[in-house]
C-alpha cells in the first residue's frame, strides 16, 4: 500500500508552484518524501526505512493502532463543538489534571501550541492588568504574531526587526555557554538575578510584568536544562511584581523527561501558574491545551468576553487525547524514556571522552543534546560540521536535526517508543562520521581541556564513563537499563 500520487519531482514542482515559498523541507537539496510511518520509522516512496531520530509529535510512536482507532471510531459516532455535553471533554480534562499539580485544575482545549502560548498570555494578562512579558534568550514560543514578539528565536531573524517595548528578554540559564557555567556557585541566582533586573528596569519606566514565559527545557534555544532551583527563584521575583510564571510544555511534556511526566517538575516544589502543552498530546492530531489555576480562570471569565474555540476540546481530539494517555501508561512510555534516554546519554559521553568535536552532552530522558565545537576553551561553534553530521546520517537512512543559536546542537528528540538498539545504531554511525571529519581537520583530543570558565576535565577512556530545525534546511555551511518490552516490538513494523 502506498500513500504516493505522484513522482517525487513532480510533487516538488507542484510545492514550489502553490505552497508557500517560506515554507520549508528538511534536506532542501534532496528532500525526502514520506509516505508512511510505523513506531519509530518513517518510509520513503521506494519504501526505504528511516529511523526517526527527532519527532516528538508522534510521542508513542507513528501510527500508533490504540490512538489510530480511538480516533476513527469516535469521529463514526460525532464530532462537534465544546458547547454541546459531551463525556469525552470532561473525561479527558479529568485525567490531564491528575497528572499535574492539584492547584492546575482548569483546562482550556485548543489546536496548537501557538494557540496555547497565545491564549496563556491573554489569561496572564487578564488577571494581572499587566502587559509586559519576560522571555528568555534564543526562545521559541510559536508562529503567531503576539508570540514572535517573545520569540528570540525567530524575531532575531528579522531585518531590521525592532524588540517591543513590553517584551524583556532574559539571559538563557546556560550552564555550559551562558553567562554563568557549572564553575559558578550558584547559577540558578546569577540567572534569577537577571530576570529580576529587567523586571527592575521595567519598573523605572513605568511598566508592569504581566508574565515570565519558559519552556520548562528550551529546545530550539539548543537543548538547554536550567539549573536547579532557577524557576522557583525566578517565579519568587516575577510573583512580587505581580506577575504569573508561564511553563511552556509544548515541546518537552507527556513523560518525555523520563523521571517526572511533566519537565516543570524537574524543578523540586515548583509549581507554575500557567501549563501550556502542545505537539505530543495527540500524538500527531492537532490539538493542545492550556492548564491554569481557578483563580486565574475566574479572573478571564470575568473580563465579559466569552472564550470559544471551534475544535478546540471536540469529542474526536479528547478520545485521542485519552488514547495517548492510555498508551503512555500501558507501554511504560515514561519508564522507556528514563531507561532508553540514559543509555544514549551514556553512549554520547563517551562519543564525547573520544572526539574533540564533542563539546558538551545534556538532557533528560529522551530530550538530549550533543553540543558541537571546533574549540573546547573557546567554545567555537562546530556548525558546518553539525550539518555535514546530519546530511550524512541522512545518506544512512537516520534522521536528526541541528539546532541552538549556532545551529550546532545535535538535537535528540524521538519518539517515546525508540530503543536502545535504536541509540546503539545512530551513536556508531555519528561516531564514524566524527572520526572522518576530526581526521580530515586534523583534530586530536588533548590529555586535558581547559574551558573558558576555568574548569577543567582529564581526557578518560571511553570505558570509564550516556521549530525551524537545521535539518539540512538551505543545507547551510556557515538514566537505564535494556528496554525490549513485547509493547515496543509491537510498536516496530
Amino acid at each position: 500500500m502506498t500513500a504516493e500520487m505522484f513522482p517525487k519531482e513532480k510533487t516538488i514542482d507542484l510545492r514550489k508552484k502553490h505552497i508557500g515559498p517560506s515554507c520549508k523541507v528538511f534536506f532542501s537539496h534532496d528532500p525526502i518524501k514520506i509516505v508512511r510511518a510505523k513506531g519509530q520509522y518513517m518510509y520513503d516512496e521506494n519504501g526505504v526505512r528511516y529511523l526517526d531520530c527527532i519527532n516528538n509529535v508522534a510521542h508513542v510512536g507513528h501510527s500508533h493502532p490504540m490512538v489510530v482507532k480511538a480516533g476513527a471510531e469516535q469521529m463514526e459516532l460525532l464530532n462537534t463543538n465544546s458547547r454541546f455535553l459531551h463525556d469525552n471533554l470532561v473525561q479527558y480534562a479529568q485525567r490531564l489534571q491528575a497528572t499535574l499539580p492539584e492547584k492546575l485544575s482548569v483546562c482550556y482545549f485548543v489546536n496548537s501550541g501557538s494557540e496555547a502560548n497565545d491564549l496563556a498570555l491573554r489569561l496572564a494578562w487578564e488577571y494581572t492588568g499587566h502587559k509586559d512579558v519576560i522571555t528568555l534568550d534564543n526562545a521559541y514560543h510559536g508562529h503567531v504574531s503576539s508570540l514572535i514578539n517573545i520569540s528570540p528565536y525567530k524575531f532575531h531573524q528579522l531585518a531590521n526587526a525592532e524588540q517591543s517595548k513590553s517584551v524583556h528578554v532574559a539571559l538563557s540559564p546556560d550552564l555550559y555557554r551562558g553567562n554563568y557555567r557549572q564553575d559558578h556557585p550558584d547559577p540558578a541566582t546569577a540567572y534569577a538575578d537577571d530576570v529580576n533586573n529587567l523586571i527592575q528596569k521595567a519598573h523605572e519606566k513605568g511598566h508592569k510584568v504581566a508574565a515570565f514565559i519558559a519552556e520548562s527545557l528550551q529546545s530550539c534555544g539548543g537543548q538547554v536544562i536550567p539549573p536547579a532551583g532557577y524557576f522557583q527563584k525566578v517565579a519568587q521575583h516575577v510573583h512580587q511584581a505581580g506577575g504569573l510564571f508561564i511553563a511552556d510544555e509544548v515541546q518537552v511534556g507527556f513523560g518525555r523527561v523520563g523521571t517526572h511526566f511533566w519537565a516543570f517538575q524537574l524543578q523540586e516544589d515548583f509549581v507554575p501558574d500557567i501549563v501550556t502543552m502542545g505537539k505530543p498530546i495527540g500524538n500527531g492530531h492537532p490539538m493542545s491545551c492550556v492548564v491554569t489555576t481557578r483563580e486565574v480562570a475566574e479572573a478571564f471569565k470575568n473580563s465579559g468576553m466569552e472564550y470559544f474555540n471551534t475544535f478546540g476540546g471536540n469529542p474526536v481530539s479528547c478520545a485521542i487525547g485519552l488514547a495517548v494517555l492510555d498508551v503512555i501508561e500501558k507501554e511504560d512510555l515514561q519508564g522507556n524514556a528514563l531507561r532508553v534516554g540514559g543509555y544514549l546519554m551514556r553512549l554520547l559521553e563517551q562519543q564525547k571522552e573520544k572526539h574533540p568535536l564533542v563539546g558538551d552532552i545534556r538532557g533528560r530522558g529522551l530530550f538530549v543534546g550533543a553540543e558541537l565545537v571546533r574549540d573546547r576553551v573557546k567554545l567555537t561553534p562546530a556548525t558546518a560540521e553539525a550539518q555535514d553530521i546530519i546530511y550524512k546520517l541522512k545518506e544512512q537512512h537516520i534522521l536528526l536535526s541541528a539546532d541552538g543559536p549556532h545551529r550546532n546542537v545535535l538535537k535528540f528528540k524521538p519518539p517515546m517508543c525508540f530503543s536502545e538498539e535504536d541509540a546503539d545504531m545512530v551513536v556508531e554511525k555519528i561516531d564514524q562520521i566524527l572520526t572522518d571529519i576530526e581526521k580530515a581537520l586534523g583534530l586530536q583530543m588533548p590529555s586535558t581541556v581547559h574551558t573558558e570558565n576555568g574548569s577543567h576535565k582529564r581526557n578518560v577512556q571511553p570505558e570509564e564513563n550516556g521549530c525551524h530545525h537545521s535539518n539540512g534546511i538551505g543545507h547551510s555551511r556557515d538514566t537505564s537499563q535494556h528496554h525490549a518490552s513485547q509493547q515496543n516490538k509491537r510498536l516496530r513494523p
